[in-house]
Formats: C-alpha cells, structure tokens, sequence
C-alpha cells in the first residue's frame, strides 16, 4: 500500500481536515489544526506531504520520526499540530485496513468508557450557574469554565472577588457533586496566581488549569505547596520533551495533552505512559471536532491514568457547526450517565460525512481569538 494525496479542508467553526488516500482504497482522516493558525498548519500538511506520497502508511513510527527529526527545525504549535493530523489519518488507515479499532493496534482497551466534562460560561464567565444546571440535567458529572476574566500581574481584590463569586455561584446552585475544573486560561501570573488559588481552594474543584503559563512553570512550585486542589496543564505543550521537565519538577497533577497538537495518537500515548511513571493523571485537551475526539478516545481507552476526556459539543466556539455535523455515523459518540463510550469500528471508528466537508469547506473560516487590553491598555492574556 502506497501513500497517494493528502487533501486538506479548513472547515467551520475554526478546524482543518486531513484526508490522506492510498493506492488500495483505504483513506484515513486526521484533524491538523492550531487554533487561529488553521492556514498555516495547513501549509504544513503540504511540506510534509512531500516526504509522504508514495510510501506506505503503515510504518506509523518511522514516518513520525522522519517528520519530526528529517527536518533541522522541529517542534512548536504550528509543525507539531499537522504531524499531528498526518499522525491521526496513518492510524485511521491502520486500523482500517486491518479491520480493528486505534486502540486494538495500541494494546487494546483497559476501559469501556470514559467521563467527560462539558464547557460553560463563555470566554467570559456568565450566567453560571444556569449552564452548570443546563448540563446536569444533560447528564453531565463535570464542568469546566474560565475562572476570570483578564488580570494584570498584580491586580485589585474585586478581580478575586468576582472570580470567587463565579464559583460559588455554581456551587450554591448544584452542590458539590458536580465535577468542576477551573481555567485560569494562562491568564494569571504568579502574585495573583497564588491568591486566586487559595481563595477557590474551598470550592473543592477537581482541578485548577494553567493557573500560570507553562513558561513559567517555575511559579507552579509556590502555587502548589500553598494549596491542595489539583493543578492541571499541557494544552501549550507539544512533545514529550515539553512535559519531560514539568513532569521531573513534581508540581503537576494532571496533564492535558492535545492530540492535535502534541503529535498525535502516537507522541501523546508515549507523554501519557511518562505521567503514568510520574502517578500523574491523563486529561487530554479537546475543545475542537470529531476527528480529534475520536483520536483522544483512542488513547484514553489504553491509558490507565486517563480519568476525563475534554469534548467540544455544544461549546461557546462552535456557533455555526457542531462535531456531528460533519460525521455519518452520529451516534459514535454515545454520551450516557456524565460519560462516553470508546469508538469500536476500525480506525478512529468516525465515518467522515466527505461531502459536508466539501460543502463547508467554500465557506472555510479564519478564526481569530479576541485580543483584550487591560485598563491601561496593555494588551492581556485571553
């Protein structure tokens, strides 16, 4: 079997996918997408598609290598995420032509489901408490939000005050019983970091994520001897040799790796076994489609530490499509009792809906995050 074309299509809300075809029929597809860099990764599809046509897409392993040790630049947002995508559709191919499921190939399953949580709240939280309701009567266990809005390096107690308000909100209207991850979205550093932490600490969230960047990870030292809830990082991250350091330091509790970043099913199942050995828990990032989900399922299913799977449906982004969308085979996805089932037809198990994505992809997108300013215009994390 040979390698034939690699076609892409940028597709709404903001994603980018990867059909790969090969001489015998088979194709596979993969989703190499960085958010707000959906063109640029695309174009990096296209220089490593050069390598690719006209091998066989089967030795998984020495084409990741190639494409990521071939070339004398290597690693970042924009070259890791298409390795990604490509990485996704040679196993999609795989698994297809042997008649087996990703995680068959990997081992096989250790789980027959897997919890997730669903987004509320928007870019700026509100109206909280009723989406945390929302989802619970959907059948949702967990919850994540952003737990503030911008804040400078050091900032005014009424920034704390109204992020603590946010949480106890949501608490006072559900209990405790609700799962609650909290995302500082890389927005916090350290002086406040610390403060903020502290204060949510008796909110008893299941985890805190990015409570700082992850260049400053050093920080995440003072941040976790001072509080007892979980710290959670990785979506920036995207090799093993980005978590190699953070998890030696010892200060993270649970990493979150995205398949369409960090490269792959293939690199994110080797950073997953390297948590393990860490006692560090697998919460892979997932705020995109159905491609990415389906990869993610993959590796949850033979990754003991794996205990939640971040899911895009019905989020804040995706106002003009949704996963479903673009699959056939619609109920995949099987969500149940605050969980969902692992994929079990060959390859990723989606069945790809090509002629949609042709269709969506005349309209394409260039999506953009906001760019936010702080009261003195200085410009702000989002």
């Amino acid at each position: 079997m040979k390698i034939t074309k690699l076609t892409t299509y940028i597709v709404p809300p903001r994603w980018c996918f990867l059909k790969i075809e090969t001489d015998e029929g088979v194709t596979g597809w993969g989703e190499p997408v960085l958010e707000g860099k959906a063109l640029a990764v695309e174009a990096m599809v296209h220089e490593l598609s050069d390598y690719l046509v006209g091998t066989d897409p089967l030795l998984i392993e020495d084409h990741w290598n190639v494409m990521y040790r071939g070339g004398f630049y290597r690693g970042g947002g924009i070259h890791m995420s298409a390795i990604s995508g490509i990485d996704q559709a040679l196993w999609d191919i795989k698994g297809k032509a042997a008649g087996l499921p990703v995680h068959a190939l990997l081992g096989g399953k250790c789980r027959e489901k897997i919890k997730v949580y669903s987004w509320i709240g928007g870019d700026r939280p509100a109206d909280v408490a009723q989406n945390a309701k929302d989802v619970m009567k959907r059948g949702f266990k967990a919850i994540k939000l952003n737990g503030c809005e911008e804040m400078q390096i050091v900032d005014s107690n009424a920034k704390i005050d109204a992020a603590v308000a946010t949480i106890a909100t949501i608490r006072d209207a559900v209990g405790y019983d609700l799962g609650i991850g909290v995302d500082f979205h890389g927005r916090v550093q350290k002086p406040m970091a610390k403060v903020l932490a502290k204060e949510l600490e008796q909110f008893r969230l299941m985890f805190i994520e990015e409570p700082v960047l992850s260049e400053n990870k050093e920080a995440l030292r003072d941040i976790a001897n001072h509080i007892a809830t979980p710290i959670a990082l990785g979506e920036r991250l995207y090799s093993r040799w980005d978590f190699k350091s953070v998890l030696q330091d010892g200060y993270v509790d649970v990493i979150q790796p995205d398949l369409s970043h960090a490269g792959g099913i293939t690199e994110c199942r080797k950073i997953a076994t390297m948590a393990e050995a860490y006692d560090v828990a697998l919460a892979p990032h997932c705020p995109l489609g159905p491609v990415a989900l389906a990869a993610c399922l993959q590796v949850d299913a033979v990754s003991h530490n794996a205990f939640i799977q971040e899911q895009s449906l019905g989020i804040h982004y995706n106002s003009s499509n949704d996963i479903l969308d673009y699959i056939s085979n619609k109920d995949v996805f099987r969500y149940e009792n605050g969980f969902v089932s692992i994929p079990d037809g060959p390859g990723l198990g989606v069945e790809i809906d090509e002629d949609y994505v042709k269709e969506r992809a005349k309209t394409g997108h260039r999506w953009r995050n906001p760019v936010w300013r702080h009261e003195d215009g200085s410009i702000a994390e989002w």
